[in-house]
């Protein structure tokens, strides 16, 4: 780099224009101009030898490194901050630093890696996969487009069949595509793969699978084994998982969408055409002419299952609410019972969601659509009925005054005012009522009334005026007594004055 920028610089280039040339910065540019050869060579020795930051820890760092060969230089960043309070110290420099430890050192860094195994393909007509898949095409007006497919594929032959969607997959379109993917493979397998979706699996249960409702149904109907994968472990369905990567990279990729019918058309002549027609990277093998043969080990599909009722299962959550599509939607108090508690949901021509019970059908709720996303969708009739027992406990305490006719209208007011704190207003007034006398509490409330005072603290201060005992009067009829000739020296009698001093003594402790 040094002798580039002196090159460079002798055929007059700019400083600017060597350092994007060499993708460095202009103030290194300067640097290295400045230096002749000597002071170039010296600060290459200074590189070898300066000392770095970490040095003092490297004992330390080199220590956890062979103890936990996996240990992260980002780990390593916090034990550092940790143990010694390393401050001002960049994740960056850890990282250079410890590599170059791993490097002098020998100590690379261990990797768990999943080891696994190859299998051989399941027999003829024995197993399908199934899986979804989204993507983002454009319009012809330039605008992307979300966009979701279903994908199977027969593990033997590697036939595959694909459908498209303009919006998310509901049960009744699993189904569907169920149907349509039989009739294109002509017959249906033995074993079909799943991964855990909520469409199909509302619970694992320990190997009993729970399946929808609807779900549940078409699989009594057309006689499969269901083989789920576990949890995070797409690899036990590798052969689906290499066709949902074929269709976004070989089809859908740059792709333009004009309309979905359109879309499923381009995308079965694809699978004439390509998907199907090539040779197969494992198998070696044409996937359209092994699955002519292996048509022949699929069960007949006699006639088409009519489609379910275009709706879906939900499982209602403690507080009384189904999630559907990014928003929570009431359902009448009580419907939750502590279980996995199922309801259908299905969207009506009129574009509301109607819950219903699974069981009965009876309807639960109906909502409008929400737009957008993390909004509660409440019908008032599923609230609780917090004023119930309100109006009781207000009719008991009036009942506790003198008057309850009078005392009723406070309350109420009181109520209207502070409906949030009502019960602890009711509640102090409780309280100031108890030891009450009842000519103290119909002065105090006639006072509250009078002046307008709607709070119980108002009320307890004006009850606890009332109850102090007053002083008796003076009657106005009573004669003064008047000063006489006598005691006309008391009025000139003074007090003793005594000197400051006196004062300052007592204060510090002498004597006066």
């Amino acid at each position: 780099m040094y002798f580039s920028i002196l090159g460079m610089k002798e055929q007059g280039l700019k400083i600017t224009q060597i350092a994007r040339k060499l993708e460095v910065s202009r103030n290194t540019v300067y640097k290295f101009l400045e230096m002749n050869p000597d002071e170039f060579s010296k600060y290459l020795e200074q590189l070898e030898t300066r000392q770095k930051k970490l040095d003092g820890y490297e004992s330390s760092i080199l220590q956890w490194l062979r103890e936990y060969p996996d240990l992260s230089a980002a780990q390593i960043h916090d034990w550092l901050k940790e143990r010694f309070q390393v401050q001002n110290i960049s994740e960056g420099t850890v990282r250079n630093y410890v590599r170059d430890l791993r490097k002098k050192y020998n100590i690379p860094k261990v990797m768990q890696a999943r080891q696994y195994e190859a299998v051989q393909d399941p027999p003829p007509g024995y197993q399908l996969q199934v899986d979804f898949g989204e993507t983002k095409l454009r319009n012809l007006q330039g605008n992307l487009v979300r966009l979701w497919f279903m994908g199977f594929v027969l593990s033997h032959s590697r036939h595959k069949y694909v459908q498209w969607l303009d919006r998310p997959f509901t049960t009744k379109d699993v189904v569907d595509m169920h149907e349509e993917a039989f009739a294109f493979f002509g017959g249906i397998p033995q074993e079909i793969v799943y991964d855990q979706d909520h469409l199909l699996l509302t619970s694992e249960n320990h190997g009993d699978l729970l399946f929808t409702h609807e779900f549940a149904s078409y699989v009594k109907q057309r006689d499969f084994r269901i083989r789920m994968c576990r949890k995070q472990d797409p690899e036990s369905k590798g052969r689906i998982e290499n066709v949902v990567k074929y269709v976004k990279r070989n089809f859908a990729r740059h792709r333009l969408f004009a309309n979905l019918d359109r879309l499923n058309e381009d995308c079965v002549a694809w699978l004439h055409r390509t998907g199907n027609a090539k040779i197969h990277h494992t198998t070696k093998k044409i996937p359209a002419e092994v699955y002519a043969l292996e048509k022949e080990h699929l069960r007949p599909v006699h006639t088409k299952i009519n489609s379910l009722p275009p709706s879906i299962t939900r499982t209602v959550r403690k507080d009384n609410t189904i999630w559907y599509e990014g928003n929570r939607y009431s359902v009448p108090l009580g419907t939750y019972d502590g279980t996995d508690k199922q309801v259908s949901i299905q969207v009506t021509e009129m574009g509301r969601l109607a819950i219903r019970d699974l069981d009965s059908g009876q309807l639960l709720a109906e909502h409008p659509l929400a737009t957008g996303n993390g909004q509660l969708v409440q019908n008032t009739n599923h609230k609780r009925d917090r004023t119930k027992g309100i109006a009781a406990y207000i009719q008991t305490v009036a009942e506790a005054f003198p008057d309850p006719t009078a005392a009723s209208p406070f309350l109420n007011e009181i109520y209207n005012r502070k409906p949030r704190y009502i019960r602890d207003q009711l509640q102090l007034i409780q309280r100031a009522l108890e030891p009450a006398e009842p000519d103290a509490v119909t002065k105090a409330l006639g006072y509250c009334i009078k002046h307008r005072l709607y709070r119980a603290t108002d009320f307890a201060d004006a009850v606890e005026h009332y109850k102090r005992p007053r002083p008796p009067e003076i009657p106005s009829e009573a004669p003064l007594k008047l000063l006489s000739d006598q005691d006309q020296s008391k009025r000139k009698v003074k007090p003793q004055i005594r000197e400051f001093d006196a004062y300052k003594a007592i204060l510090t402790g002498g004597q006066r």
